[in-house]
């Protein structure tokens, strides 16, 4: 039997829990970014925010805060193309569309696939192929929403684990689904994936909440295990640390990506494929680090 003092308390926690489930407060992300071309000095942009061959944005429009990152497929260099165009451009396309507000927070495959057209469809001639992420989060319903085509991703950290991450889209190893702009005549010949094709996953974010949108150069050279060792020095939400964190990550994956002797995750799938590698992956690296914050104008 339960008393009525403590019906009473039952009820009362009750409603305050969820009063703390609807929380009214609008949330947004400080994000900073951080990563260089593996022919480029460390921290060193082109124009626009690329570093080397990948590309990326951070936009924001009323109710949503938008974060991209792209790789250009470095194999276009053999024919004369610069890989860096396609994905620069599709990164700068979609932002564009943010900041004009044609999209739907809940939907980020539709940026994708928008951006994609407008560039098929776009008057200057444009060559190459990328990978590409997007991230939403909408400000009011608390909630992320994601599209992943190919091997770039992210991760969303909490209390020290990942709670949730990317699923890396292969049509076999080191082949990554991708987004495509061939010659005409010979788009059969080009691999090329359809927008709509882009792994998409929704769900709620707490304040404090990590999260890590990057290219393949920073997955492909540090394990879940070291980056959580650097976030693990990220201590508060302003500005300064979290690009003093992103910094530190690139740095070090970067420091990998050239060391002979070290089994990076990249010669460890390598392995499981039966090809006998070691060693990291020289490679761009783009690392934006954003943390869930309450929204201030």
């Amino acid at each position: 039997m339960i008393s009525l003092l403590s019906y009473g308390r039952l009820v009362a926690r009750a409603v305050l829990g969820g009063l703390s489930q609807t929380d009214s407060r609008d949330y947004s992300l400080v994000t900073a970014s951080c990563g260089f071309g593996k022919n480029f000095r460390k921290g060193i942009l082109k124009k626009g925010m690329c570093y080397g061959d990948d590309a990326c944005f951070i936009a924001c429009h009323r109710s949503a805060d938008v974060l991209g990152v792209a790789d250009g497929v470095g194999g276009w260099r053999d024919y004369g193309v610069d890989p860096s165009q396609f994905s620069a451009t599709l990164m700068r396309t979609c932002e564009r569309l943010v900041k004009e507000g044609r999209f739907v927070p809940s939907n980020p495959v539709g940026i994708l696939t928008t951006g994609y057209y407008e560039l098929l469809q776009n008057k200057v001639p444009l060559l190459g192929s990328s990978t590409a992420c997007i991230v939403v989060l909408d400000r009011q319903r608390h909630r992320l929403h994601t599209a992943n085509l190919g091997d770039s991703g992210f991760l969303v950290v909490r209390g020290g684990e990942v709670v949730h991450r990317s699923d890396e889209q292969q049509h076999y190893f080191n082949t990554p689904f991708q987004l495509s702009i061939a010659p005409p005549g010979v788009e059969g010949a080009v691999l090329s994936d359809r927008p709509e094709a882009a792994d998409s996953s929704s769900f709620d974010v707490q304040l404090g909440d990590i999260i890590l949108t990057a290219t393949d150069g920073l997955f492909d050279n540090m394990p879940d295990y070291m980056i959580l060792q650097e976030l693990k020095k990220l201590k508060n939400t302003n500005y300064e640390s979290i690009q003093q964190t992103a910094r530190s990550i690139a740095e070090q994956a970067h420091e990998l990506a050239y060391d002979p002797n070290y089994m990076s995750p990249f010669a460890q799938f390598a392995c499981d494929n039966g090809l006998n590698v070691r060693g990291g992956k020289p490679d761009d690296i783009t690392v934006l680090l954003s943390i869930v914050a309450e929204y201030t104008d």
